[in-house]
């Protein structure tokens, strides 16, 4: 029989889509750093964010979480105060405008001693200046009581601000801290993305998005205080017009009893010569 031909087989032949990688090699799979975990933070609501920042971040948030409360407690309080201050300071002033003289307005001993409000103290300084400066001259002493008016309406505004300059800090620095926090969170994201050899979204944007809470939680303390600070400077400037209001119907009824205590020693001097 004759001999059968051999014959070559053909080689598979390499598809258009699998020649670049003929061409260049095998394939070679990326492997995770050393020491990194695998397993990547996907969790993205507020708390797991929270939970996989950086000790920095986290630090951070919760610094400004105690601003915000510490922000809406001095709100509660301190709206509380003004509000209570600037309505008895409003009965007082009214009190003062019924009352006949400084006397009729303060009472006797017993209703002096429970009258302590600042317009409470208007009328008692006034009262005791006119007292204490018998027989001196009329000019100074409304002089005298314009100085001790002014000043005890100095104290009274300084008390009622007081707790006020925390919401000032607040409000100018929450913003800047909140900052610090999200600089040093995208720094430890691009430190990760050096470490993983990777530009994966996945590995990028936990990170990111911890870091931008930071600033988001900083604007949550900063915006608040600002507005509270702004409605309490307004509710301060108020209570401190009724202040100047109860200093002026005080030095009203200063003058008019120096003056009645001068027309009284003229008419009983008038009348002591006409005895005589």
């Amino acid at each position: 029989m004759p001999a059968t031909p051999a014959t070559d087989t053909p080689e598979p032949a390499v598809s258009p889509a699998d020649a670049p990688a003929a061409a260049t090699g095998p394939r070679v799979t990326e492997v995770a750093a050393p020491g990194r975990s695998e397993t990547l933070p996907h969790d993205l609501s507020p708390l797991g964010m929270f939970l996989a920042a950086d000790w920095v971040v986290k630090a951070v948030m919760i610094g400004l979480a105690f601003a915000s409360l510490v922000t809406w407690t001095i709100f509660v309080a301190k709206g509380i105060e003004i509000a209570f201050a600037k309505r008895r300071a409003s009965a007082d002033v009214r009190r003062l405008e019924r009352a006949p003289d400084l006397v009729g307005a303060i009472g006797d001993e017993r209703s002096a001693r429970r009258w302590r409000s600042p317009v409470a103290l208007l009328a008692k300084s006034a009262e005791a200046e006119r007292a204490r400066s018998a027989g001196l001259s009329d000019d100074g002493v409304k002089e005298r009581a314009q100085v001790a008016l002014s000043r005890i309406e100095s104290r009274g505004a300084r008390s009622i601000n007081r707790g006020t300059g925390v919401l000032a800090t607040i409000g100018s620095t929450a913003p800047f801290v909140g900052l610090f926090g999200t600089v040093w969170g995208i720094m430890n994201s691009f430190i990760g993305i050096s470490e993983a050899n990777t530009t994966n979204l996945a590995v990028v944007a936990p990170g990111i998005a911890e870091a931008l809470l930071a600033t988001a939680i900083g604007l949550v303390a900063a915006i608040p205080a600002v507005i509270i600070y702004n409605v309490f400077a307004r509710s301060i400037a108020g209570y401190r017009a009724i202040l100047s209001d109860g200093s002026a119907v005080v030095l009203q009824h200063l003058s008019r009893e120096l003056d009645q205590d001068r027309a009284g020693t003229r008419r009983a001097a008038r009348l002591a010569e006409a005895a005589e």
